[in-house]
């Protein structure tokens, strides 16, 4: 008798979602897209077709899609698997993929940007209003390592450190890396549970241990074995005092 197999929920995850297609040239012109893409994208408002693919994202958006296209050009066998990386648009969270396309002689043709709209993954249901929500909340976020992608409930992370166009994620497992930026996170965290105390921080309210002071700086200390103080800024600190049940 065969053995049963045991499923995958990480070969399922995707299974319902489509898929959106994006053929470029090696000049990395839009020559072509599937049906998917051109009902995610804003095609007609954007009309893409020929032109340069980061000339039609928006400015935050433009440094990650050069940056995967780079990385995709590079030399084949350090690059075999398909770069990777997470962009925040409004309302949708999208993971994508860039693969290079190459002729008999190795060449460089073209490229192929595939995306899945992962939002209902890192999302959480809205309540009804009168007004649409503009930036989905995350209940989970995507976290990028070693060209795979993971998801860690927002209750595990402790804090998050602005790294340029990418986030440092702190759990109690250390530190993570996801590539949406701390501006996009800021929009779309519960702001009952997470707060920016800082350009380059946010933090989780339920994982403050202390709240102190070293001459004129206020500091956080958070909770867990060797966690780094968290700089306040001055401009913050009674926001913060008030959140905590202090003011």
């Amino acid at each position: 008798m065969d053995a049963k197999i045991a499923p995958n929920p990480s070969l399922y995850l995707f299974e319902k979602f489509d898929i959106g297609v994006i053929h470029l040239d090696a000049q990395r012109h839009v020559v072509a897209m599937n049906d998917f893409a051109r009902r995610v994208l804003p095609v007609d408002e954007k009309q893409p077709f020929d032109k340069l693919v980061t000339s039609f994202h928006p400015e935050r958006s433009k440094p990650k899609v050069k940056f995967l296209l780079d990385e995709a050009s590079g030399c084949p066998m350090t690059n075999a698997v398909p770069m990777t990386m997470i962009i925040n648009i409004p309302e949708q969270v999208l993971l994508i993929k860039v693969s290079r396309l190459s002729n008999e002689q190795g060449s460089t043709t073209g490229f192929v940007l595939v995306f899945y709209d992962v939002t209902q993954v890192v999302g959480q249901e809205q309540p009804p209003a009168e007004e649409p929500v503009r930036n989905v909340r995350l209940s989970r976020i995507p976290l990028v390592a070693n060209q795979k992608v993971s998801f860690v409930d927002t209750q595990d992370v402790l804090c998050l450190e602005s790294q340029a166009h990418s986030t440092r994620v702190l759990t109690r497992d250390g530190y993570h890396f996801c590539n949406l930026s701390i501006g996009d996170l800021a929009l779309r965290l519960d702001p009952a549970q997470f707060m920016r105390v800082h350009r380059r921080f946010i933090v989780n309210l339920q994982a403050v241990l202390e709240l102190g002071r070293d001459g004129s700086k206020t500091h956080l200390a958070l909770k867990g074995k060797k966690t780094p103080l968290v700089p306040v800024s001055r401009s913050e600190v009674g926001r913060l005092r008030a959140a905590l049940g202090l003011g």
